[in-house]
């Protein structure tokens, strides 16, 4: 097929005797497209078509547009009338080439594309508009749009509109008070005008009230009580009327309080050569009365009358009711709200309660509909001083003695209720006596942050304790509290041993752990019952791998014991050095010396060990599927004396496993089943060759870890459909492996599709599946149906499945038994089987029976009458 020609044809004005242009619109005589912008200037030629066929003289249009298009004969098309998109996207016209009125070519097809041009300026919906908005309305939220169309290709930037604000009347200081959005038109108040929009003052009506000229001039005389001059007279009520008449009738179209010009611009307003429309928006600012009166500010324990009035709130809708309700959810609520927008609170408040509460306020109309957004309001609790301080029933210091003037006894910690960082809770603290008193003052306090020092040395031996009682104050309550300074000795005395010498023990290296070698004493002379007189006894030399342990109650008595067992090929001797010291730091001047310090030797003497194992713990995890001769586990034993030793194995009950008595090699004996068995334990004995006596034993534990060795297995190969009621057969199967390598389960049929004509496989569960008979046959038969059975890991191999579809009996049985062991269905259904058909044999005998007593019973009569009418 020709390809079509897509010539882009300029909005150019040229003129057709230019003959370069010409040319260049020239081509074949086949299907054409031509993009012509809409508004070309006219005539203008469009496309010149050449023929090869000399007889051609003459071109005929027909189709679209030949009003608007016309062709020369020598096969010009030229466009007579301008183009407008909007009227008409495209055109299509047929061109045939003739000889003396004959086609001897064609017919063709142009496609005239009309390309849009910039050339539809965008225009409002209106040319004014007017909106009402309420003062102090949140910034960016609209309350009016503006809406302007475009004839231009929507396609195309042409129309693409961006609106814009140009400006607004009264101007405040150049501050801007309204705003568009550029893309949507949509005109809402900027931050500076929810602020700065006021309304004209008016007069506030209660609910219920009614806006009449009478409740007008009783509100008037409230203010002015200038009676003298009738209403109607008095230039100030009437000026008041004027006002509230022209509120009450706000016509934004009449009256405005602003007025904005608006543009919208195409092309996306980014061109100069973008086209515009204005519109103008006439606004007028309602009063708003809904107004958050908070937050509220209430003393706390306020003596007052209850319930009191707090705030009032004012819905814009004057018929509006009003419900106050929790924004916390508390168990007590101590506010309510009358249906004037009263806000009352119920009782007094406590501050170190709740010191904040949070209002929801709701305006609603009569179908509990809201006419105003919920509002809400704070209610802050101010603190007074009504809390005394508080402190702990006894504050208790030690000091240690002979520390220098001025030192740290300590902060007393007091707290007071009122609120933090005020000065109802500033506290000032004030030494009011001492016990025992001394002739010079002994401490001082801090009066602001309750820290206590001391103003002179304190001995040990003139006090061992000072009671101190001390007044907490704000401004309005106090407080007295009892300090309890404890000095405490310094540690100015060694601890002393009895002796420095224990001398030396010999211990067997079987010693059991715990026993104690040696009972070691010091002593103190510092003040008991402290610090510095308790003695702690620490091996500091000696003690190799910490064998060795001294256990005291700090009193000075200490028992050295064994802590670790003893062992005489590493260590035959030990010399142990023990050191007492003090919890507690001695004084500056003084350190430990010789008399702290006490020494003793331990001996040890060889016993026969037994082996013992390298490792305490044997656990060995392999697969079942080891390989058999594989090696396990070298288990390794030393003598401590170095004698032979050798090993054996017990516990093996699988026969699975065999041991190199003489290198502790255990290999496998059998291949391993976890199917049998998926763990075992076997002992492994170490012992001295010369002397098995000395055997150390070890558990070694196995665990199998399962491999795909097992297929999943039908439960059952044989089954039988009664013809009568074909119901579904359940197959099961099982597998021995244990997950991943078992359920669930995958039934199919074992064909090269996985299916069977006349039979369906249906999954039921992990380890279930229902096999369903599609069409009967028409006499007794007996199944062989292949059944392939896959695990989880997609093991699994075809089973043949018997299933005989029969004719049954009452009992479900067919009425002929399964030939030779093909369809046995085992004990139980071939003795159910027998029984019925034995129990059904009995019942013919009897009923033949009966009935031939009974013939015979009716012969016999019959001949006893007919002896009888003989005789």
């Amino acid at each position: 097929m020709t390809p079509m020609v897509h010539l882009l044809l300029l909005p150019l004005l040229f003129s057709i005797a230019g003959g370069k242009d010409l040319e260049e619109k020239k081509g074949p005589f086949e299907n054409t497209v031509l993009d012509v912008p809409e508004a070309t200037p006219v005539p203008y030629p469009l496309y010149q078509f050449q023929v090869t066929d000399p007889r051609v003289n003459d071109f005929r249009l027909s189709g679209e547009g030949v009003q608007d298009i016309s062709i020369s004969k020598d096969g010009w098309l030229y466009l007579e009338q301008p183009l407008d998109w909007s009227r008409e996207e495209h055109y299509i016209i047929m061109v045939e080439a003739l000889a003396d009125e004959e086609v001897v070519e064609g017919p063709i097809y142009v496609t005239i594309n009309v390309l849009d041009v910039n050339n539809k300026a965008p225009y409002f919906n209106q040319s004014v508009y007017t909106a009402v908005v309420r003062e102090n309305t949140p910034a960016a939220v609209p309350f009016i749009r503006v809406f302007a169309t475009d004839q231009d290709d929507p396609e195309t930037p042409n129309a693409r509109l961006r609106y814009s604000l140009v400006s607004e009347i009264p101007s405040i200081r150049d501050t801007k008070l309204f705003q568009i959005n550029p893309d949507t038109g949509e005109i809402s108040t900027t931050e500076q005008g929810q602020l700065l929009l006021k309304a004209r003052e008016g007069i506030q009506y209660a609910r219920g009230e009614d806006r009449s000229i009478e409740t007008l001039k009783r509100k008037f005389d409230d203010y002015c009580s200038v009676h003298e001059v009738p209403y109607e007279q008095n230039p100030f009520f009437t000026c008041v009327q004027r006002a509230e008449m022209r509120r009450q009738n706000l016509d934004p179209l009449e009256d405005p309080d602003y007025t904005l010009f608006v543009r919208v611009q195409d092309l996306e307003g980014a061109s100069q050569n973008a086209l515009s429309g204005n519109s103008r928006v006439q606004i007028a600012v309602q009063q708003n009365l809904w107004k958050n009166p908070g937050p509220i500010r209430i003393k706390e324990n306020l003596e007052e009358t209850y319930p009191l009035t707090i705030a009032k709130v004012q819905s814009n809708d004057p018929d509006a009711r009003y419900v106050l309700v929790q924004k916390e959810r508390e168990l007590k609520f101590p506010f309510e709200i009358t249906q004037n927008g009263e806000i009352m609170v119920t009782e007094k408040l406590d501050r170190e309660i709740k010191e904040r509460f949070i209002l929801v306020v709701l305006a609603k109309d009569e179908n509990d509909n809201e006419v105003d957004p919920p509002m809400e309001i704070y209610v802050l609790v101010e603190d007074v001083n009504d809390n005394a301080p508080v402190c702990d029933e006894v504050t208790v210091f030690e000091f240690q003695e002979n520390e220098p003037v001025g030192g740290l006894v300590g902060e007393l910690l007091a707290h007071d209720r009122d609120k933090e960082g005020t000065l109802n809770s500033i506290l000032t603290y004030t030494i009011l006596s001492q016990n025992p008193p001394t002739a010079s003052e002994t401490f001082s306090i801090d009066d602001a942050s309750g820290t206590i020092r001391t103003l002179r040395l304190l001995r040990r031996r003139e006090h061992a304790v000072y009671n101190l009682n001390v007044q907490v104050s704000d401004a309005v309550f106090s407080t007295n509290c009892k300090v309890v300074v404890k000095v405490i000795d310094v540690n100015d005395e060694l601890p002393k041993f009895e002796k420095n010498d224990y001398g030396n023990e010999t211990l067997a290296e079987d010693t059991p752990l715990g026993h104690t070698l040696l009972t070691i004493k010091a002593t103190d002379n510092d003040d008991p019952d402290t610090g510095s007189s308790e003695i702690q006894f620490i091996i500091s030399d000696g003690n190799t791998d910490d064998v060795f342990a001294v256990e005291t109650d700090g009193k000075g008595v200490g028992y050295l014991v064994l802590a670790k067992p003893l062992d005489f090929e590493t260590s035959p001797s030990y010399r142990l050095q023990i050191d007492a010291r003090n919890p507690e730091p001695l004084m500056e001047s003084l350190e430990y010396g010789s008399e702290s310090t006490a020494f003793f030797s331990v001996s040890v003497i060889d016993v026969d060990e037994a082996p013992k194992f390298t490792m305490d713990i044997l656990d060995v995890t392999i697969y079942e599927n080891i390989t058999k001769g594989s090696v396990l586990l070298t288990v390794q034993a030393k003598d401590p004396e170095g004698k032979e030793i050798g090993y054996k194995l017990d516990g093996d009950t699988h026969g699975w496993l065999e041991l190199d008595a003489a290198t502790g090699e255990i290999r496998t004996k059998e291949t391993l089943d976890r199917e049998k068995v998926d763990s075992f334990k076997v002992t492994v004995t170490a012992f001295e060759k010369a002397n098995p006596e000395k055997s150390t034993e070890r558990d070694l534990h196995v665990r199998l870890l399962d491999v795909n060795d097992n297929v999943p297995k039908l439960v059952e190969s044989q089954a039988f459909i009664c013809v009568k009621n074909p119901k579904p057969v359940l197959i099961k199967a099982e597998d021995s492996d244990s997950d991943p390598f078992s359920q669930p389960f995958t039934f199919s049929f074992g064909t090269k599709t996985g299916k069977s004509p006349n039979w369906e496989l249906h999954q039921v569960d992990d380890t279930t599946a229902e096999l369903k008979l599609k069409k009967p046959p028409t006499q007794d038969k007996t199944f062989s149906l292949p059944i392939t059975v896959k695990d989880k890991a997609g093991v699994g191999v075809p089973q043949a499945f018997e299933v005989k579809v029969c004719n049954c009996t009452e009992l479900g049985y067919c009425y002929i038994a399964p030939e030779g062991l093909a369809l046995g269905y085992g004990t139980g259904p071939t003795i159910g089987i027998l029984a019925g058909i034995l129990g059904f044999c009995v019942i013919v005998f009897v009923v033949v029976i009966k009935r031939i007593n009974k013939k015979s019973q009716r012969k016999a009569q019959a001949e006893e009458e007919e002896r009888n009418a003989m005789m």
